[in-house]
């Protein structure tokens, strides 16, 4: 199958103007400045397939936005390639613009004093989407994601959630093979933020649409992704399924066990597993699950204790990739 989206070694530098201090400094420097260049993306190369939703994901300052924004032509690239279906995009930007849809967390596309309806129906002509296609769209969204409550509103009298569900209709509403989420969930609370992943999920699989999603809540990489691509300092540094990081970086789980109130000390002893914190009759034992199963775990505390209530705790994935950072891999 055909990549819907390649890049290789993609780089870009920023030149930035070093400010001369002292008296007359604004004055020389109009005839005599010096810059600086900073790396925001070194060698980056990845092939994205179609129907792939995968999660680009590093700290701020890793070359997350700045990746994306040459995928979609805004900014060139200083060195590299990148095709996006077969086109380059900073030489054909409206040809991309029509294949692509775009939603940045912090910004809107959406016409600030209008009433919602109208900025759909702005986008409608811009993108010049068939009456049928647009009715269509606008019946399953409208669906999907609750659009009714707020169509008539405008949009600067909507909730960040409700703005954030009207930014992804818009993004989608021309039928676009590729959709670059840039922060979708930022500053959304626990109700909204599944709303937008169930949202994206289903399109993904209705429509095979291809997914680039960057974020900082790794609840959406996981609970939306199977392959993730990890850059750090502008470099990629892992490429692939969620999966294999969990399984590598994830052995250690944690036993949550509720005792009845009699018949132990400060601590639990149990070999094979540490204790890491208390709270009343309930302890958090550590255990590597290559060394030893949760089922042989459980069954020597049960041996020594009487046995409440107990949870297995798998690794949350924030805490996996901040390893990653701090240890490398």
């Amino acid at each position: 199958m055909t990549a819907i989206i390649e890049v290789q070694g993609l780089r870009k530098e920023f030149k930035i103007a070093k400010r001369k201090e002292g008296a007359f400094s604004a004055l020389r420097s109009l005839f005599s400045r010096e810059y600086t260049t900073k790396l925001a993306v070194n060698d980056v190369s990845f092939s994205i397939q179609p129907g792939e939703l995968v999660g680009y994901i590093g700290p701020n300052g890793a070359g997350k936005s700045t990746t994306i924004k040459m995928l979609t032509g805004i900014l060139v690239p200083t060195g590299g390639q990148v095709r996006v279906r077969g086109l380059v995009p900073y030489e054909k930007r409206t040809e991309n613009a029509r294949q692509i849809g775009v939603v940045f967390g912090q910004r809107t596309q959406l016409w600030w004093d209008l009433p919602t309806i109208e900025s759909f129906q702005l986008l409608q002509h811009i993108y010049k989407v068939p009456a049928q296609q647009f009715t269509r769209n606008m019946d399953r969204f409208r669906e999907l994601l609750g659009l009714d409550e707020f169509l008539q509103t405008p949009v600067r009298q909507l909730s960040l959630g409700q703005r954030m569900r009207a930014d992804l209709a818009a993004a989608l509403l021309h039928d676009p093979k590729i959709l670059y989420l840039d922060e979708p969930t930022i500053g959304l609370d626990v109700v909204a933020k599944e709303k937008i992943r169930e949202f994206m999920k289903e399109i993904n699989r209705e429509r095979g649409v291809t997914v680039i999603l960057t974020t900082h809540d790794m609840q959406d990489i996981e609970k939306m992704c199977e392959r993730m691509i990890l850059i750090d300092k502008g470099t990629v540094i892992y490429d692939g399924p969620l999966a294999q990081i969990k399984e590598r970086f994830g052995k250690l789980r944690t036993l949550v066990v509720d005792l009845e109130p009699n018949g132990f000390g400060a601590d639990l002893r149990i070999e094979g597993a540490e204790q890491m914190k208390r709270e009343a009759n309930r302890f958090w034992l550590r255990f590597n699950r290559d060394l030893i199963s949760a089922s042989q775990l459980i069954a020597r505390v049960s041996e020594q204790y009487a046995i409440r209530d107990l949870t297995v705790e798998e690794p949350e994935i924030e805490g996996i990739i901040s390893r990653i950072y701090q240890e490398g891999l």
